[in-house]
């Protein structure tokens, strides 16, 4: 059974796996947040915020905070932070699994068009509609800002970074929306197509069904392939079998 186990946070995921260790004997449990909301909810247990300055630096924290089991539960395109952990892992023989939720499936109804990127999502829009919803987060968003032909409703938790495309509105929201929200804002806002990423998961999914009730168009940017080998668990309860802490 680890005594110290280090979750690279983020993730509502992360949050509850968190709960679930902070209430057992003999665990220490410490979050590690990257620092990018400036207003995160509280954690059970220690929370560290800020980078480790890559793998390296992850392995020498692990090493130094005799760390005896790694969860990876940061968001699914956190490609950087996820091979950083995966490098460490090996360097430091620390035993390391993957918590991600799985992605979404399209189901009868909707128009999916699946892309490996914000370019590649870029570049398939002006085929698709002239009013956008773009909810793939406040980084990024560069990759449109050559549209100018185009409009864009902006949404996101905190300010967008610049560059972003010369038509947009920014909307600073924080779920979870439900469908009848997200089916106003898609009318109210005239918008013809949605642009969002497979982060997977019911609390961002409604827009989803808004997109279909309305018969529109959806650019979906699919996710980056875990690191080779990697153990995957698709929810807490996998993660804790994973660990040795399935049952009490």
């Amino acid at each position: 059974m680890p005594a110290h186990v280090l979750i690279l946070g983020g993730t509502t995921e992360a949050r509850e796996l968190a709960a679930v260790l902070a209430a057992r004997g003999g665990v220490r449990v410490t979050s590690s947040l990257a620092g990018r909301v400036t207003r995160p909810g509280a954690l059970a247990g220690e929370v560290r915020v800020g980078g480790f300055g890559g793998a390296e630096g992850l392995a020498a924290w692990l090493r130094d905070h005799r760390v005896d089991a790694l969860v990876d539960a940061t968001h699914p395109f956190a490609g950087t932070i996820t091979a950083n952990a995966a490098r460490a892992a090996r360097e430091t023989g620390v035993p390391a699994l993957v918590l991600r939720r799985p992605g979404w499936t399209p189901g009868p109804g909707d128009r999916w068009h699946p892309v490996p990127s914000l370019s590649a999502a870029a570049d398939a829009l002006p085929a698709l509609g002239r009013r956008v919803l773009l909810t793939t987060g406040r980084l990024g968003l560069a990759a449109f800002a050559h549209l100018t032909g185009l409009e864009f409703v902006a949404r996101s938790v905190e300010p967008p970074a610049p560059p972003l495309p010369p038509h947009t509105e920014v909307l600073l929201a924080r779920g979870p929306f439900t469908v009848d929200d997200e089916t106003d804002l898609l009318r109210d806002r005239r918008v013809d197509v949605l642009v969002t990423k497979d982060s997977g998961g019911a609390a961002t999914a409604p827009k989803l069904t808004a997109a279909r009730r309305l018969a529109l168009p959806v650019v979906l940017v699919t996710r980056p392939a875990p690191p080779p080998g990697a153990r995957i668990a698709p929810d807490v309860p996998s993660a804790l079998d994973l660990l040795g802490l399935g049952s009490d």
